[in-house]
């Protein structure tokens, strides 16, 4: 989906607002010279120029629903684009997660959307989990030891009855095998169609990772996000989607994503200041590449293992 934010309502034909000035600069540096027009048809001409090229970039994700949006900004501010993910709940991870494909391929893939989907979705993944959890039970505390003593000392916990009691090592035991990184193949070891969907994937997320922080529709600054939506601080600072597999860790994500479900999560992919029209075209220039990697990580999800050439297993 992509809006533009609130104006005017077009039938007063009032001064556009600082957004549409904007965006009508940028039309206007692309479709060149036009005949004069009404304030509400250059209006319906800024907004179907900009939903035209952002809709067509978009097109082809289906891993999350993604909305887009410029926003004017309140006076002296410029305006803003932002990038929000409506979707919540656990990814879909399809044959990684229920497929029959050898452990150490299904592992190979996960860490590769472990260590990569975040630059451009707001997802968390287990590590994250882990430590909201030990946030959450244990004071921080990451061994058993120290853990087992503060719910002892603080919660009055039972040390004979340790079957009952939430450890980090009995968390950390729940993980399927394909979520372990020690049990994934190296990438170069990998088959042929599936190591190049990772290394695609590696290059894209570093790509990204080099843009300039001021240009790159998937960065965004907290201080900007409060700055222009009063109220952001109060949400849970989780983001709305996971790739943890919520059947083995129900209780933890439910604790967790509480504080969302009440208040509501940080769904932010990213925020970007547009204070001159030129910016737009870098905009659109780094997500479209952000894009890229969503896509290739759709092909990493959807990808038949079967068709890859090895026997199967679960080595």
């Amino acid at each position: 989906m992509v809006a533009l934010g609130a104006d005017v309502p077009a039938i007063f034909d009032q001064p556009l607002a600082l957004h549409h000035k904007l965006l009508g600069r940028w039309v206007a540096g692309r479709e060149g010279a036009q005949e004069a027009c009404t304030r509400v048809e250059a209006r319906r001409r800024i907004e179907r120029a900009f939903r035209a090229v952002a809709l067509d970039i978009l097109a082809p994700v289906e891993l999350a629903d993604l909305r887009i949006a410029i926003l004017s900004g309140e006076e002296n501010q410029s305006p803003v684009v932002t990038i929000t993910c409506e979707s919540i709940g656990q990814l879909d991870l399809g044959w990684i997660e229920t497929g029959d494909a050898p452990i150490s391929w299904r592992a190979a893939a996960y860490a590769a959307l472990e260590r990569t989907l975040s630059r451009v979705l707001p997802v968390f993944a287990y590590q994250d989990l882990f430590e909201e959890i030990s946030r959450y039970y244990w004071e921080g505390e990451t061994d058993d030891a120290a853990a087992l003593e503060y719910m002892i000392a603080c919660h009055g916990a039972d040390p004979e009855d340790l079957d009952s009691l939430s450890l980090p090592s009995t968390m950390n035991d729940r993980r399927p095998d394909w979520m372990i990184r020690d049990k994934a193949m190296s990438v170069r070891s990998l088959p042929a169609r599936l190591r190049g969907i990772i290394r695609r994937l590696d290059h894209l997320h570093r790509q990204i990772d080099r843009l300039d922080p001021n240009d790159n529709a998937w960065a965004f600054h907290l201080d900007t996000a409060y700055e222009y939506f009063p109220g952001t601080e109060e949400c849970s600072p989780l983001p709305p989607l996971t790739l943890v597999p919520v059947d083995q860790f129900a209780r933890e994500v439910d604790d967790v994503a509480q504080h969302g479900m009440e208040y509501g999560f940080f769904d932010l992919a990213g925020i970007c200041v547009l204070p001159q029209a030129d910016k737009i075209d870098r905009w659109l220039s780094s997500f479209q590449l952000g894009v890229k990697l969503l896509t290739t990580a759709q092909e990493l999800i959807m990808l038949d293992p079967t068709i890859l050439g090895a026997s199967h297993g679960k080595s």
